[in-house]
């Protein structure tokens, strides 16, 4: 058989390919309108069969074309391509420097901007981030010059790579790990960070068969010389007033083991603990752990009033400053790496822009301030925001996405499922082949170095020696006007009251 006759052969096989690709579409198309037309779910496939289906084709790409191609640097949310763009620089090491000017609004209300002094501190009188205590009272008290920590994200909520890597890059930068509510994973202790371990309302990891606190899990946790301090979970940004919620998707068998559930069914936490209804029974909860651990134990909450602050401050006033919470760890309603209902995720608890100064205002009104450290959280990715957070008195700051953007993550909004496609929040083994743990953990290593460095940055131009040594004289906001006025105006230093109003107070 010649070449020409090989060539009249493939052209007939090829020819009735494409008749019969054809008819398959228009097979399909001819079933799929007959579905559409009869449908009666459907609004827009009913009255336009088949064309109507790309409506949710474009509806569901759009999310990602407006991050590539239609969204301004500084517009998109919750992080807009300038903030995660400096991430990924910092977490890479590279120059984080810019060109030709700034691109933000400075005019728009809320911008913070720092006060700089003429005489700007240099680079031989700065000193390190000084060392604080946490928990004097504790039979083991903590000792720390760690800044930047890393914030609550459990083993379930992140896959297995990834908290390997933040464990690793944890150490590397010498910064502690939450645990998140999910228990304590062998990947949190693999780096040999100092790790925060944290009782959510379901108490992971330290709940007996019928969800209650056990006190010999709970020491046996404590035991371990890499859990520095225990954080009671009251709240959090995404979600004040529910509890934790893990798909049932995510439940694996490790996962189910180390949390003490069902394999294979939601792991939804309750919305409180059920053991504490008020805030003489909050002290309870925090003095048992201290008693049983002997680690200094704080709580989180995301704070929408002052009125709870002053009755929880009159209450350790009562039962005397050795029985206070070790810190108390304040998340922003902008808060949100969990997954959560929209309407609690974008509507309840206060900005920390808010609750931060009320925090802090209360400890100082109420003569706490030097017993209990103030940690903030809650989309304090940048230096400006960890900043901002040390100029009204936060001595620590955790972060979360600014270290998942580290690992990798590119805003793909998927943490809810299992669908992430960079390996940060699934299970899937063959996404997390990407995250890749000996390279992602130099990048949450050196981005937590260089996000210390460049709030020192900030700190030397406003002329102190280390950031925590900024104070809100040091910043100022701009206001509804388009003009600026200082921090320490915005929300001026309260007078403790006096001995007397204390006393009168707490009885």
């Amino acid at each position: 058989m010649n070449i020409s006759n090989w060539m009249l052969i493939t052209l007939e096989v090829l020819t009735g390919l494409f008749i019969l690709m054809v008819g398959l579409a228009v097979l399909t198309v001819i079933v799929l309108y007959v579905i559409d037309r009869f449908q009666t779910e459907h609004t827009v496939r009913r009255n336009y069969p088949v064309v109507g289906r790309f409506r949710y084709l474009f509806e569901h790409m759009g999310e990602f074309f407006r991050q590539y191609f239609f969204a301004l640097d500084r517009e998109e949310m919750p992080f807009n391509r300038a903030e995660r763009s400096w991430v990924y620089r910092a977490a890479k090491d590279l120059n984080t420097t810019t060109a030709f000017g700034s691109t933000r609004n400075l005019s728009m209300p809320g911008t913070v901007i720092f006060v700089n002094c003429p005489f700007p501190t240099m680079k031989k009188d700065s000193v390190k981030s000084r060392t604080l205590i946490v928990g004097p009272h504790a039979r083991q008290p903590f000792e720390t010059n760690s800044l930047i920590n890393i914030s609550a994200m459990s083993y379930g909520s992140l896959s297995k790579p990834a908290i390997r890597a933040l464990s690793h890059g944890a150490a590397k930068a010498g910064i502690w790990l939450n645990t998140g509510e999910g228990g304590l994973a062998p990947y949190h202790l693999e780096g040999g960070c100092d790790v925060v371990f944290q009782i959510g309302t379901a108490k992971y990891g330290v709940r007996n068969d019928e969800g209650q606190l056990d006190e010999s899990m709970l020491a046996e946790v404590a035991a371990r010389p890499e859990v520095k301090m225990i954080e009671l979970k009251l709240s959090q940004g995404a979600k004040p007033g529910k509890g934790g919620i893990l798909p049932a998707g995510k439940v694996n068998a490790e996962i189910a083991q180390i949390r003490g559930i069902p394999e294979g069914k939601p792991s939804i936490s309750p919305n409180r603990h059920p053991e504490i209804a008020s805030t003489s029974d909050l002290m309870d909860q925090v003095n048992r752990i201290q008693r049983v651990s002997g680690l200094p134990v704080g709580i989180k909450t995301v704070v929408s009033g002052s009125d709870w602050l002053d009755e929880l401050m009159q209450e350790i006033l009562l039962r005397g400053i050795e029985q206070a919470p070790d810190f108390i760890t304040v998340d922003g309603g902008d808060g949100g790496t969990g997954a959560a209902p929209q309407p609690l995720m974008d509507d309840v608890g206060l900005p920390l822009r808010e609750s931060l100064p009320m925090v802090v205002d209360a400890l100082i009104r109420h003569g706490l301030r030097d017993r209990i450290r103030v940690i903030c959280s809650g989309k304090r990715i940048t230096p400006t925001e960890v900043a901002w957070a040390l100029c009204v008195g936060a001595d620590f700051i955790n972060v979360a996405r600014g270290f998942m953007f580290a690992l990798g993550c590119i805003q793909a909004m998927q943490c809810n499922r299992n669908t992430c496609p960079t390996g940060v929040t699934t299970h899937d083994e063959d996404l997390q082949k990407g995250l890749v743990v000996s390279d992602k953990s130099e990048r949450v290593a050196h981005y937590a170095s260089n996000l210390t460095h460049e709030v020192g940055a900030i700190a030397h131009s406003c002329g102190v020696k280390e950031p925590r040594e900024l104070t809100r004289s040091h910043a100022r906001v701009v206001m509804d006007h388009g003009l600026s006025i200082p921090l320490d105006q915005l929300h001026p230093y309260p007078q403790p009251l006096s001995n007397n109003a204390t006393e009168q107070a707490s009885a």
